[in-house]
């Protein structure tokens, strides 16, 4: 059965939730961290969440990406488009291949989803991913990520 696409804005112009990402991977025993925050949408449709969000390449100026994140049940999507397009399928205690573009061209790579706990709710809350990548059957790395989203208050008028 075919998924509708669902339409969420990140053109950046009516963004009202805030969307905290801590990610970390863990490469030939080395571990890295990386932390956003970010503006974003969200929304719950049909008991699927929806994340959406920009990201701007930091080495290029004016590169920039729509990513958006898709949760239904124990399964997440994350399709990436700019000048390279993704998209990673997460399913808990299941392994997908999945493509993956870069400049130095198209590489497949396996995903293997070791735990999956989503908190969303109408308003917010969090999602957590813990998996593996590799390639040619390979491991590559041990990876995580937490995403927490929030309305933002910034949006809010307040009074003095």
């Amino acid at each position: 059965m075919a998924d509708k696409k669902e339409n969420i804005n990140t053109d950046g112009n009516t963004e009202k939730y805030l969307i905290s990402i801590i990610g970390e991977q863990i490469l030939d025993g080395d571990s890295d961290r990386v932390e956003v925050l970010t503006a974003g949408n969200y929304i719950m449709k049909n008991g699927r969440s929806y994340i959406g969000y920009r990201e701007y390449d930091e080495e290029n100026q004016g590169v920039c990406y729509n990513n958006l994140i898709k949760v239904e049940n124990d399964t997440v999507t994350i399709s990436r488009r700019g000048p390279e397009k993704s998209q990673l399928i997460l399913e808990k205690s299941k392994r997908h291949q999945c493509l993956y573009q870069t400049m130095a061209g198209n590489l497949m790579i396996g995903i293997f989803t070791k735990t999956l706990c989503s908190k969303l709710s109408e308003k917010g809350g969090t999602l957590e991913v813990s998996y593996t990548l590799d390639f040619n059957s390979d491991l590559v790395s041990e990876n995580s990520f937490k995403i927490k989203i929030e309305e933002n208050s910034s949006s809010v008028n307040e009074v003095e």
